[in-house]
């Protein structure tokens, strides 16, 4: 009998050897290409990686000391390195020379996948979406954060800076307190009533559903970026983490959807000839997306219109909460800068109300902010995922890669920044040179740059001043204190801490 025949008798037949070369040949090709892959990450150095699950091991650490990691691996592998996280390459740069070629390309403007742990929240609104419906509504919403349209939101902020102080007062004379929950609130305020033309009051109302809601997704979320096990939905998805996260979806979605529906009625009845209100002076982001909808000629459901809503109060609040906590940090390490504010207050502004204009004057106030984003940038890492190559410090870096530029240590490049680790303002004040560009990049560079970055600049500037004026600050914990961590916002894990004494600047203009 033949070998063949031996073959077919003994039940292997014609299609199982086809099938199984199939197989073979997929195999090898998958191989061929994740070998490629590989190869072409050849001369990025990296930590010594384990296969199959890469560098996993030595992320299994609390997370300021990953933070600390990353700090220690740039200084050992120079100005590139990448960390396999199970398969998957995450390069990190650091140097303008590899950061610029990313910010300032328009192809490469992909979030990282991570970004989908927003989805469920955020939809693909502007901070979650790619692509042509990114472009459109990118251009949809630029204007509402023109000049003109922010100056109208400065009553707002100028509010809930004046209930902040009241809020800090309770920790006059305390031994120490954590800022940021009273940044947190004071901000969410803000873009609440400028988002969705809605007065929350979470300053005053901290135990409200929907604050307590935000707050819960936002720390899940973060959580979520930095606890590499919990990426797979299948793990997730059965963590207690998942379960809080649904609970507060509905509580976020069903006010958002409400506020909507409610404001959609009113535009309708003041279309038909029916609203006997005075106009608003001044439109809210949900407004101008309903008088999109309604009038223009892009068609927005109330889906799309939520999408936005939700991804500017996540977006809004976090980071200018984290701004204003760093930046009281710094200033409460160096009172002497506090003082120098306050003379070039009175010497601009005086006892007149805070108007643009006057903000726009106080330039050593904005080199002490820029200063303080260069040494604790709110958002420290930004990621971008690969979907074409891209050549980076001579290393052609392949699709299905993801790169993360970490601003806490470009901003800290000895290069273009002397004594990189001393706060000094000067260096920011219009005399003197500007930083090279993408050598700062507090609010992200290029194409897809923070859209409000302006609105959150005078925010900023308001709390700060309001802040100041009615208080002198202190920073407990010096530099090496701190236990840095790289979550969505650059968090302390023991929160930003101080302590306050009465300033009564206003008594001044009684």
């Amino acid at each position: 009998m033949s070998i063949a025949g031996s073959l077919v008798g003994g039940g292997v037949t014609p299609v199982t050897i086809f099938l199984s070369f199939v197989v073979l040949v997929v195999s090898l090709l998958i191989l061929v290409r994740r070998g490629r892959f590989v190869y072409a990450l050849r001369n990025v150095p990296s930590p010594p990686a384990l296969p199959f699950i890469g560098n996993a091991f030595q992320l299994n650490c609390p997370q300021e000391d990953f933070f600390r990691k990353l700090l220690s691996w740039s200084e050992k592998y120079g100005d590139i390195f990448l960390v396999w996280v199970g398969m998957r390459p995450f390069i990190w740069l650091y140097r303008v020379e590899s950061v610029q070629p990313i910010l300032s390309s328009t192809v490469h403007i992909d979030k990282s996948i991570e970004y989908r742990y927003l989805s469920d929240w955020l939809g693909t609104g502007l901070v979650t979406s790619d692509g042509e419906k990114w472009h459109a509504r990118r251009k949809l919403l630029t204007s509402s954060f023109h000049n003109g349209v922010i100056e109208k939101y400065l009553g707002s902020s100028i509010r809930e800076a004046n209930v902040l102080v009241s809020r800090l007062r309770a920790e006059i004379g305390k031994p120490e307190f954590d800022v940021v929950p009273y940044a947190k609130l004071a901000a969410l305020d803000v873009i609440c009533d400028t988002a969705m033309g809605y007065h929350m009051n979470a300053q005053t109302n901290c135990g409200n559903e929907y604050v307590l809601a935000v707050d819960k997704m936002t720390s899940i979320v973060q959580k979520r970026f930095i606890t590499f096990w919990a990426h797979p939905d299948i793990l997730f998805n059965r963590t207690s983490w998942a379960t809080e996260q649904q609970a507060a979806l509905e509580v976020i979605h069903n006010f958002t959807n409400k506020v909507i529906a409610e404001r959609k009625a009113e535009w309708k009845l003041k279309h038909d000839g029916n609203f006997n209100e005075t106009p608003r002076k001044r439109q809210a982001l949900l407004d101008h997306l309903l008088e999109v909808s309604q009038c223009g000629n892009t068609l927005l459901t109330d889906e799309d219109i939520r999408e936005e809503v939700n991804t500017f109060m996540f977006a809004g609040h976090d980071t200018v909460a984290t701004s204003v906590s760093w930046i009281l940090y710094a200033l409460g390490r160096h009172p002497k800068y506090q003082k120098k504010i306050l003379q070039e207050y009175r010497s601009v502004i005086g006892c007149n109300e805070i108007t643009m204009d006057g903000l726009k004057k106080l330039e050593f106030l904005d080199a002490c902010m820029k200063e303080s984003w260069r040494l604790y940038p709110a958002v420290p890492l930004i990621a971008r995922q690969i979907y074409s190559p891209i050549k980076i410090m001579k290393t052609e870096v392949p699709t299905g890669s993801t790169v993360l530029v970490n601003t806490y240590i470009l901003h800290r490049d000895p290069r273009h920044f002397p004594r990189p680790e001393v706060f000094y303002p000067e260096r920011f004040l219009s005399q003197n040179a500007k930083p090279q560009p993408f050598t700062f990049v507090p609010f992200s560079a290029g194409s897809r740059n923070c859209i409000g970055w302006k609105f959150a600049q005078m925010e900023v500037k308001v709390f700060i001043l309001s802040v100041l004026k009615a208080f002198e600050v202190r920073a407990v914990e010096d530099e090496e204190q701190l236990r840095l961590v790289s979550e969505l916002v650059l968090v302390n894990r023991n929160g930003v801490r101080l302590t306050i004494m009465p300033r009564n600047y206003d008594g001044m203009c009684q």
